[in-house]
Order: C-alpha cells, then structure tokens, then sequence
C-alpha cells in the first residue's frame, strides 16, 4: 500500500468516526427531550360523605346523577389553582384519578349510596328510568393564592350548581347553588388536597340532604 492510499484510508476511517460521533451526540440530546421521560404525575383521589343527618327522609323513588358541566379549564384531571382573577394554573406533576367532572360524578353517586336513604341512584345513561335527574355544574374548583402571602395557604374555592329535574316532564323543581371558600390546612400540595376534600365533603354532605328532601315534596308515589 502506498503512502497516498494510506493516508486516504485514514481520513475515511476519520470520516466514519466522526460521523458516529455526531449521531451518537444527536441521539443523548433527542433522549432528554423524548415524551413520558420525566417524573409521573401524583395521583390523587377524593373521597365522598359516608355520614349524615339521621332526620333525612328514607325514600322510595330513583334518582340519576348528571356528570358536572364544566368550563373546559375544570374539565381536565389537572389540579387548577388562581393567583390572579385573570389566569388559571396548574400543580406541576399532580393531577386526580379522572377529569374532575367525572370523579366529582362518582362521589356523588357513593356519597347518595352512603346515606341509606334512598332506593335506587346511579348514572344517567340512555334507557334508565329514573323519577328524578340531578343535573349539575362544576363553576370553580381551585386553589386560590391572590392575596397570600409565601409562607400562607391558599384558599379552596368550590361552586357547584345542582337543579332537580322531575321526569318524564323534565321540569325543574329545585335548584341549589353551594359556594365554598376555605383554607387549606397547610402549604404542601397534600394539604391543599386535603382542603379540597373538606370543601367538597361539606358540598356533598349537603346536596344528598337537599335532592332528598326536594325531590320527596316533588314525588307522585
């Protein structure tokens, strides 16, 4: 082999390498930034009443509970908090175990189920019979933050719409605004979750005692 065809071997050896070396550095960079990479997200639940007042009449009628309407900002499994009335933000890595319509509409259901004192109460799907419907909204369902200092709570602030619907007319018979403002018992995110429990048990506590009662003056049977 001559000199020249050494040389020229070499520097194509070199030119592979170097090659190698750019799409190794290519693919470290396009691994930090590939999707589902980063920390998952804590998950977190809420739980529904499980006690109540023992004057709650014991009713014979069905009821169907309408998954919460929802401004598309509350309409996410992301936990939304307010540091200023003009933006809605979101808790970094936390969100619950569904959109929160959804799980609101579920421990709806159980916390209904949990009071003993109604017949029949599910879901409103297509072909149930049911003598009554709870339709509701979900209007706020956040921390709130403006006004607080770094070292204060926020504030959980939950407003819920319920309007009881007689079927098969469909007319509304009642409606009931719940509208809660309360401090989280402390700064850490597990607080502020238990902040949200509180103020919704209070909601939901209130809403099984209400439908009932309301729907009991409304009943045919």
């Amino acid at each position: 082999m001559t000199i020249s065809q050494s040389n020229a071997l070499t520097r194509r050896r070199m030119g592979r390498l170097a090659v190698a070396t750019c799409l190794t550095a290519m693919l470290a960079s396009c691994s930090l930034s590939l999707p589902g990479t980063g920390e998952p997200p804590r998950i977190f639940v809420l739980s529904p009443k499980s006690t109540f007042d023992e004057n709650i009449p014991v009713v014979d009628w069905q009821l169907l509970i309408d998954a919460p309407i929802a401004a598309a900002g509350l309409n996410t499994s992301r936990i939304a908090l307010r540091q200023s009335q003009i933006e809605l933000e979101y808790y970094a890595n936390a969100a619950w175990t569904d959109a929160a319509p959804k799980m609101i509409q579920r421990l709806v259901i159980e916390s209904f189920e949990n009071s003993g004192k109604i017949v029949s109460v599910g879901r409103q799907a297509v072909g149930l019979r049911a003598d009554f419907i709870l339709a509701t909204e979900l209007r706020e369902f956040q921390a709130e933050y403006e006004g607080k200092g770094d070292n204060e709570p926020p504030d959980i602030r939950i407003r819920f719409n319920a309007k009881l619907v007689k079927m098969p007319q469909r007319s509304i018979v009642a409606s009931k605004t719940y509208d809660y403002l309360l401090p989280a018992p402390g700064t850490d995110l597990v607080s502020v979750v238990l902040g949200y429990d509180a103020a919704l048990g209070k909601i939901l506590k209130r809403l099984v005692a209400w439908a009932i009662d309301e729907g009991e003056k409304f009943h045919d049977g």
